[in-house]
């Protein structure tokens, strides 16, 4: 299979000639993201742990005209997370776009009811995956010289979060993997940002309000805009920071809220 996918230029379409890699890209914002990259001309590759959902998503960039490879791979594994950027690069020959976007959220309860195996499960995904992920993505970038990477946090990321105290460490943690990261590669070609959403419409806040269903009127409330975030606003806002038009923007957590964090 190596050398015979490359990334081709194509006219007009701005990441023409891009390989991005989305991972947790089998549904949700993930999803939107790969979807909304392969619309705007990269290659994309589709990482997820669930196989009929990756390839479904590979199948709509292929349906639209894009290119998309799926790829399994268990972000909390060394071993998957290197041979998904192997595979990334005999197929495609280049990484130069990535979204660490996989995560877990499966947490509604005070701290001090907290389960230590949740504790293990969800600082495994949201913590030590962005670290794996963004370990031997910059190992590519770095022979390359250039590339972009978007981890997705949250704004549980910036302030609290009530019986979620496990998640929002995660997502603090990775507020802090991206800014340190930005700093050490800033100067290597490599931009490092970090996207914080509020209540988006995806299968995971789908389940946190069936965990707890009279938390979405609460939840809705919050947002002074009244609704929660479509993941295509929050794929907009990914694609934005790996574009040119943020060429100087690094380190930085874009907060794509509705106004959440304003009040």
């Amino acid at each position: 299979m190596k050398g015979t996918t490359k990334a081709q230029p194509a006219t007009g379409l701005p990441f023409a000639g891009k390989v991005a890699l989305v991972t947790g890209a089998a549904s949700g914002i993930g999803r939107a993201t790969a979807l909304a990259f392969g619309r705007a001309g990269a290659c994309v590759v589709v990482a997820d742990t669930a196989i009929d959902g990756g390839h479904a998503t590979a199948a709509m960039i292929v349906e639209s005209g894009g290119k998309a490879l799926f790829v399994r791979s268990d972000i909390t594994r060394a071993g998957d997370v290197e041979a998904l950027i192997e595979k990334t690069i005999n197929y495609y020959g280049q990484l130069d776009i990535a979204v660490n976007n996989a995560a877990l959220d499966e947490e509604s309860a005070p701290l001090a009811e907290g389960d230590e195996e949740q504790f293990d499960r969800i600082m495994g995904a949201n913590v030590k995956g962005v670290w794996l992920c963004m370990k031997h993505q910059l190992r590519q970038m770095l022979k390359q010289g250039s590339g972009a990477i978007v981890n997705v946090s949250s704004v549980s990321g910036l302030v609290g979060a009530p019986k979620r105290a496990i998640y929002a460490a995660s997502k603090h943690a990775v507020v802090g993997l991206t800014k340190s990261a930005a700093a050490e590669y800033a100067r290597e070609g490599i931009r490092i940002n970090a996207l914080c959403p509020a209540g988006v419409k995806t299968p995971m806040l789908a389940r946190a309000i069936d965990r707890d269903p009279p938390s979405e009127k609460k939840m809705k409330a919050a947002h002074p805009m009244g609704r929660f975030a479509e993941t295509s606003e929050v794929a907009s806002a990914a694609l934005w920071l790996c574009s040119e038009g943020a060429s100087y923007v690094n380190g930085h957590e874009l907060v794509v809220d509705g106004g959440f964090t304003a009040v």
